[in-house]
């Protein structure tokens, strides 16, 4: 879900160009969970391979690294570490949807509906013990660094940020800028066109830069103030207070100042408030992590082709693309010196 504070958040467009050599913490759980959701079969089924393994995830890593190696951006991938006991309640949820949608997938299938089965397929996404490891795997093969988060991925992230060890956070969501990322990149592995939910248009995709430095004096906040706005919205540890959103979370907060004037001047609550502050403030990170990018490619063609039924030409190519980037890289090396 993430925190919902879209409305009040101003982004600028960016290209890939402008993130030439910079290293982007990726956000690893959001991007599997997008190709898992979008990369499958015109029944919704996902790609598999001829032993039932899954390999959506697979291939859009592929694909989509080998545009961005290509294009000079160094790609690193965070992953989640085990979840704040606070989030169980939002994971019981996703949880419940995921099987409502299960079921109403089965019966679009049986009415013959498959547009309906694809729409109902790509909301029961999720990330098996397999998917990681297999993902870490290939990213590994490709030269990517892959990072474990000892919690939140997105907290571990803007860390990473904060510290000057990567230039920005690269995911969907916008919790990593109440985490304190001073940069957040949106759709850098979405780009050309995406289906509008629920209708046949389609909307213009292209990479997105949210500088928190600058989202915060355009609204003239702090960010332990976001951080009260996005409480009052609702986060991955609370439901948010009932009929207030993102814009009228702002007005509330610049009026009384901080959530506990808030939930004075309008006789609300939320349990736990100051533990789900402290979870944005003080989250669990580490500094014990590698960065280093392989300039040369592992047995990528074994492991896809040969492992996993994957198009020999199809993999040669996206590879091709990679070698591409890894010249880039290294002529940019040598020219700083």
């Amino acid at each position: 879900m993430g925190v919902g504070i879209r409305d009040i958040v101003k982004s600028q467009e960016i290209t890939f160009q402008d993130m030439d050599n910079k290293i982007i913490a990726i956000d690893a759980y959001n991007i599997i969970y997008q190709f898992l959701s979008s990369i499958r079969q015109r029944n919704g089924q996902l790609l598999e391979d001829s032993q039932g393994r899954v390999t959506s995830h697979l291939s859009g890593l592929l694909y989509r690294n080998a545009r961005l190696i290509e294009n000079g951006i160094k790609p690193a991938y965070v992953f989640d570490g085990a979840p704040d006991i606070m989030k169980e309640g939002t994971l019981e949820k996703r949880k419940e949807r995921k099987e409502r949608a299960e079921e109403d997938y089965e019966k679009a299938l049986e009415r013959g509906d498959l547009e309906e089965a694809r729409t109902k397929a790509q909301q029961t996404s999720r990330i098996s013990a397999e998917i990681e490891e297999s993902s870490k795997e290939l990213l590994d093969l490709l030269g990517i660094p892959c990072i474990q988060a000892p919690a939140e991925g997105e907290a571990q992230a803007a860390h990473m940020v904060k510290k000057g060890d990567a230039w920005a956070v690269g995911g969907q969501d916008y919790d990593s800028l109440l985490f304190g990322a001073p940069r957040l990149v949106k759709n850098l592995t979405i780009t050309g066109k995406r289906k509008m939910p629920g209708s046949q248009r389609y909307k213009e995709i292209r990479p997105e830069l949210m500088v928190l430095e600058d989202i915060l004096n355009e609204l003239d906040i702090d960010r332990e103030q976001l951080i009260d706005i996005g409480i009052l919205c609702g986060t991955d540890y609370n439901q948010g207070v009932k009929g207030i959103g993102p814009k009228r979370g702002l007005k509330y907060i610049k009026k009384f100042e901080d959530l506990e004037g808030v939930l004075e001047e309008k006789d609300k609550d939320v349990n736990n408030y100051q533990a789900i502050r402290n979870i944005f403030l003080e989250p669990k990170v580490k500094d014990d992590y590698s960065l280093k990018f392989k300039n040369e490619l592992g047995d990528v063609k074994s492991f896809l082709c040969h492992e996993r039924d994957f198009s020999e030409s199809r993999v040669g190519s996206a590879l091709e693309k990679i070698r591409d980037g890894f010249k880039k890289r290294e002529q940019t090396s040598l020219s700083s010196f």
